[in-house]
């Protein structure tokens, strides 16, 4: 049988697994593996929802325009300069489509979102893998992976399993010194969870070759609706659009997303939940002798002494009900990424590990 060529680069993709929400014979599963909001969603989004749903016929609107706009206002951005897709990770591929291609090379870093090599396959350009420094971003390393095919280099901060975040020396050192043809694409889904961050929205403001992007699916809630969106300057914005489908995101997408982000009430009590519990948690991890770096997202990078010791204490946290994330596949094979949750949940794990811990000892 004759095979049908694929383009270059697709059959080199590894597919993307996601996060376990089930245990088999349990009712009581703790899912802390998706970095999920343990709040859900603001109650003013359901009720937008639930409204909109009475116009499931009609189409949507193709410019996102109310929702771009209650974004602007809120974040004090240019309502032009931003544009909305199926979760950010859309938006993300709207860059490397627009911007790489087969012979082009896409940066990523050692312990970087699993989704950036994929997307740079999609369109069959060459994922370059560059090395972390203890597990944060190492701005000379990207700088020394800089070659004439870069195009697109990947970064999320706060980043993605491991919870550290750039400064802003840093980042702004990166921006200066990349070559103005490559884009700077700066993941931002964890900004909410990262005290007076901007996101990136300030270094976007002074370099047309940065985009920054953005999502509805951790703080706000709506995961399960899939919304992001990204900022950048108008001529990028203008070529990403070209690309993007013209109904991509639903009125009843939309209608959620807006009331979500116009309940900053509702954002600032998820935003203090998620920073006390997410100390609470690293320091009684240290306090037990498992190592874990200081946070700026939504979750906890624990690491144990070996990746059996880790293997071990997943399969003891699954014993009791809670589902973790393993990170094996990230470069982190003795560590497991735990998301922050209420306190019930955050009382759960830290029983749970603290059992697993004295048993080690004992």
């Amino acid at each position: 049988m004759t095979q049908i060529p694929v383009q270059p680069g697709i059959m080199d993709i590894a597919l993307y697994v996601s996060g376990e929400s089930a245990l088999a014979g349990r009712e009581d599963v703790l899912k802390l593996s998706s970095n999920e909001n343990p709040l859900g969603c603001s109650p003013a989004a359901i009720d937008a929802f639930k409204e909109a749903s009475a116009q499931l016929h009609r189409y949507p609107a193709t410019d996102h325009r109310a929702l771009r706009v209650a974004i602007g206002e809120v974040h004090g951005l240019d309502p032009d300069r931003i544009i909305c897709g199926v979760g950010s990770d859309e938006v993300l591929q709207f860059v490397v489509q627009a911007y790489a291609g087969p012979g082009d090379e896409v940066i990523t870093t050692e312990h970087g979102f699993s989704m950036y090599p994929i997307l740079a396959r999609m369109v069959g350009a060459t994922p370059v893998t560059v090395a972390e420094a203890e597990r944060r971003i190492d701005v000379d390393a990207i700088l020394a992976a800089v070659g004439e095919r870069t195009r697109v280099v990947f970064l999320a901060n706060p980043a993605n399993p491991t919870g550290t975040m750039m400064t802003e020396a840093e980042l702004q050192r990166l921006v200066d010194d990349l070559p103005p043809r490559v884009i700077l694409v700066h993941d931002g889904a964890y900004t909410e969870f990262a005290a007076g961050f901007d996101g990136g929205a300030s270094i976007v403001d002074r370099h047309p070759n940065v985009i920054m992007t953005r999502t509805f699916s951790k703080i706000h809630g709506l995961g399960g609706l899939r919304i992001g969106w990204g900022y950048a300057s108008r001529e990028m914005i203008e070529v990403l659009n070209r690309i993007r489908q013209p109904f991509n995101l639903s009125n009843a997408q939309m209608a959620a997303a807006e009331a979500a982000i116009r309940d900053t009430h509702f954002t600032a009590r998820c935003a203090d939940l998620n920073a006390r519990m997410r100390d609470r948690m690293r320091n009684s991890l240290i306090q037990m002798g498992i190592a874990c770096d200081e946070s700026f997202a939504n979750f906890v990078l624990a690491r144990f002494d070996s990746a059996d010791t880790a293997a071990a204490a997943d399969a003891a946290l699954r014993e009791d009900g809670i589902l973790v994330r393993r990170v094996g596949g990230y470069g982190l094979p003795a560590a497991l990424r735990i998301t922050v949750g209420d306190e019930d949940g955050v009382n759960r794990v830290l029983d749970s590990l603290g059992r697993f811990m004295a048993r080690r000892r004992a």
